[in-house]
């Protein structure tokens, strides 16, 4: 689930132990499926050991914990993963652990139920190479012209295009809804049938959307999976105008009840008057 705003206040929540060394890497016992760690475990330790934590970074879904000889351990937390400077909320989900000087944190974790979460140490040249021409750019930073170029020829519905990071990084399930609501556009309409218009509503949805999922440091949904780096939950599941709110009245037009639809095997939520196709 982590989406933008998530892993966004998991970067900065990070930012509390940037400056400290890494003593050593370790690999919990976990009885439960093991994530995908590349290089091997060993070379990645053999390579982190030591080591000083220069920077912490974001990259589209991506953390980027930034070292001093110029490697980069990229987590991408994907479903269920969480990075962690405080207790985790279960043992049997811990995946791996750097132990590092800090008085206050004395331990960096990356904590994934499902297991679906990957580890990866790149340097910064492979950074360059390999993620960073994968993805569009990122929606924090994205022009309306931008936008508009990487979609308006697509026949995809607006919806699904939206969660593709090859054309804006970061946007996900949830965000996604909670954005076309606020720019008052049909999901189900097709990308080359945005107007310039909707195509500015987007944009300045996003901005807001996003900064505001920021500032209450993401969502926490019903499983109550995710939670930040001290193991707090997020606050902005308070604010969802329309994500998991089906068959309630919608807040806008105060009239109509928020649909649930499924496009392309995901939920997609909206309000049918607020966002009524041309």
């Amino acid at each position: 689930m982590p989406e933008l705003p998530e892993v966004e206040t998991m970067r900065r929540g990070l930012l509390a132990v940037v400056g400290r060394r890494i003593v050593r890497a370790e690999l919990p016992p976990c009885p439960r499926k093991p994530i995908a760690i590349a290089p091997s475990f060993s070379e990645l330790a053999t390579s982190v050991d030591g080591q000083t934590i220069a920077a912490i970074g974001r990259l589209g879904k991506r953390v980027l914990i930034e070292l001093d000889n110029l490697a980069v351990i990229v987590i991408e937390p994907r479903m269920t993963g969480l990075v962690l400077l405080a207790q985790p909320p279960t043992t049997e989900h811990l995946r791996l652990r750097f132990v590092i000087d800090d008085p206050e944190h004395r331990e960096l974790m990356f904590w994934d139920r499902r297991g679906l979460g990957t580890v990866t140490l790149l340097s910064a040249d492979q950074i360059e190479q390999t993620l960073r021409r994968r993805l569009g750019p990122d929606a924090l930073a994205i022009t309306t012209e931008e936008l508009r170029a990487n979609f308006r020829h697509s026949r995809r519905s607006i919806k699904p295009a939206l969660l593709d990071q090859k054309y804006v990084a970061g946007i996900g399930n949830l965000y996604a809804a909670e954005i076309l609501f606020l720019a008052r556009v049909d999901p189900r309409v097709r990308c080359d049938r945005v107007s310039l218009a909707q195509w500015s509503r987007i944009h300045a949805a996003i901005g807001e959307v996003l900064g505001d999922a920021i500032v209450h440091e993401g969502s926490t949904l019903s499983d109550g999976t995710y939670r930040n780096t001290l193991n707090n939950a997020g606050g902005y599941q308070n604010y969802h105008r329309v994500y998991d709110r089906a068959g309630e009245t919608c807040g806008r037009c105060g009239e109509t009840a928020i649909r649930r639809i499924v496009q392309v095997g995901r939920s997609t939520f909206f309000c049918p008057s607020c966002q009524r196709r041309r």
